[in-house]
């Protein structure tokens, strides 16, 4: 767990250090619990990340760049009102707790200097980020809470601000041998790691388990002298802040897994990498899962209707796949009618059935023509004769709308398919535009929750010839990506389904063919970024950009395109790793 107490409290004295005394120069507000605050401090521009969201609450220094809504939401504008030009006068963790205060010096309206504190709190779901005042009345708050969301505690502007409830733990700047081995011996015969998350306040339990190893025998989980490792444990926690050496562990990709303030020696060393300051650790752990996360979330509502409308063709097709069958005994409902009116001299009312020649049977055969005995031979023919014009009708329409559903099955596919490719809101954002001008998305007329937005790229990969591919992410990409690309550089697509246009940035008429293994690298993206990605053996069809034309009309993304050669690629996402990704 990155940001337990005992990594906030590394966070706030690095905040400290950096900012006491710093000038607030500039406030957004990127997501509704996220503010980013520019800090002129030591000479520098610092820009300071409070962040409450449920998943990723934190705090430290941020390089990132955020887009932000057209118009300042409501609690950014209240933020800027109370503390532009304010003095932050320390950063501080409360009580070894996940919170912190963060203590600005304002000039009033009558020129007074007042305090301001801005108090983050680091609860999950209760997450919070509040604005009290020197007597600790709540002036706003990125989430209020209600009575009927919590009788323990209200969260309103113009409420007295309460802290979250005491738990029955020892500050760990309080710690001493006395008191920590009482509290460990009131947690009975346990592992140590166990009694000291339960006795430390701010401790996970991968923080407690380092803690815990550090002051046992190797291979135990008890202590057989409790004494002796209070001592010794009190000792650890009192010279924590003297170990600062940031580190993230990185798994098996390259992901990172976790954040540590100094490195673990219970954990394997060798994945663990050093940064120069917490706040660059926490930036690489949290930088991308808060955004993929963030486009998950503003993406689900986009999912949901995709997903409903496929749901929907795909009813549609079955049936229309149906009435197809059904039109495919037209020709028996004529033969039927032609035997009646063949036959009419010897067919009487009342009769149910009849056994005629099939004069159309080269053999002489016969065919049982069923009646209806409420109706005449006469109109016993002209009833068949409807049922085959009605067949016939219905042949030609189910047809040609199986072929529309199809198309746009095709179409709803190839947009559920790109919005898993997002690692951005722009991408996400250029199909929402996209779904709104083909009418299955309204269109957003909230100027506050709109984002001015830079033009999304395309993945940028580069193979191991030094060549670069560029894959799109989306049907505008696509379009884009293809039509900038030169007459004589390679383009790849997955044959008949949906997936990323690819380009290989290597112009044949310059620099010769395109080198096996990059014309292999460049296959492999095609068939991952596919609705095939899962498949074996996904057809990718290869061709230079000079013979993929787009058709007048014709939806963004979609093309046609000849003199394609094909490839057949069965590829994992190990595949797809081995080749360098540029840029995202």
């Amino acid at each position: 767990m990155p940001m337990d107490g005992l990594t906030i409290g590394f966070a706030a004295r690095e905040l400290n250090e950096a900012l006491a005394g710093g000038r607030i120069d500039k406030i957004t507000q990127p997501e509704k619990d996220t503010l980013i605050i520019l800090i002129r401090a030591g000479s520098e521009n610092k820009r300071l990340l409070l962040c409450a969201s449920p998943n990723n609450a934190r705090c430290h220094l941020t390089v990132q760049n955020y887009p932000n809504p057209l118009e300042p939401p409501m609690f950014c504008m209240l933020m800027r009102k109370q503390l532009l030009g304010g003095r932050v006068q320390s950063v501080r963790q409360i009580g070894g707790d996940r919170i912190v205060y963060v203590d600005i010096d304002v000039v009033d309206e009558m020129g007074d200097h007042v305090l301001r504190r801005l108090i983050l709190e680091v609860m999950g779901r209760h997450s919070n980020l509040i604005l009290v005042d020197g007597e600790d009345r709540i002036l706003e708050a990125a989430r209020h809470v209600n009575m009927e969301m919590s009788r323990v505690r209200q969260i309103q502007p113009g409420l007295t601000y309460l802290p979250p409830p005491a738990q029955d733990k020892l500050d760990p700047e309080k710690v001493t041998t006395e008191n920590l081995l009482d509290k460990l011996r009131a947690q009975g015969d346990q592992p140590l790691h166990k009694a000291l998350g339960a006795s430390v306040s701010g401790l996970s339990n991968p923080s407690a388990r380092e803690l815990a190893f550090r002051v046992l025998q190797p291979g135990e989980d008890r202590a057989e002298d409790l004494h002796q490792a209070a001592a010794r444990l009190a000792e650890l926690i009192r010279r924590l802040p003297e170990m600062k050496s940031p580190q993230v562990l990185l798994n098996d990709t390259g992901d990172a897994e976790d954040v540590f303030a100094f490195p673990y020696l219970s954990r394997d060393i060798g994945c663990q990498h050093g940064c120069g300051t917490i706040s660059q650790a926490l930036e690489r752990y949290f930088g991308a899962r808060d955004q993929q996360d963030r486009i998950n979330q503003k993406s689900a509502s986009m999912v949901r209707m995709l997903k409903g409308q496929i749901e929907r063709c795909e009813k549609k097709l079955a049936l229309q796949e149906e009435e197809l069958a059904s039109a495919a005994r037209m020709e028996e409902f004529r033969l039927m009618g032609e035997l009646i009116n063949a036959n009419l001299w010897q067919l009487k009312k009342g009769m149910t059935q009849v056994e005629l020649q099939n004069f159309y049977d080269e053999n002489g055969g016969t065919v049982t023509v069923v009646l209806d005995n409420q109706l005449t031979p006469v109109q016993n023919a002209q009833r068949y004769f409807k049922k085959y014009q009605k067949a016939r009708s219905a042949r030609e329409t189910a047809a040609e709308q199986k072929e529309k559903t199809i198309a746009e099955l095709d179409y709803l596919e190839s947009c559920l398919l790109d919005v898993g490719k997002c690692v951005g809101e722009s991408e996400l954002e250029e199909i929402r535009q996209e779904l709104v001008r083909t009418g299955y998305m309204k269109r957003n007329t909230n100027r506050r929750q709109q984002r001015a937005l830079p033009q999304s790229k395309p993945y940028h990969y580069r193979s191991k010839d030094g060549i670069d591919i560029l894959v799109g992410k989306n049907a505008a990409q696509n379009d884009r990506l293809t039509t900038s690309a030169k007459p004589n550089e390679t383009w790849l697509h997955a044959k008949d389904m949906p997936g990323s246009h690819v380009i290989i940035r290597h112009d044949q008429s310059v620099s010769g063919p395109v080198p096996p293994d990059t014309l292999k690298e460049a296959a492999i993206l095609a068939a991952w970024y596919s609705k095939g990605q899962r498949s074996s053996m996904v057809p990718i069809d290869y061709t230079l950009r000079r013979y993929v034309k787009k058709p007048g009309g014709a939806a963004p993304g979609m093309v046609i395109y000849v003199n394609q050669h094909t490839l057949y690629m069965t590829v994992s996402e190990s595949d797809v790793r081995g080749i360098t990704l540029v840029e995202e």
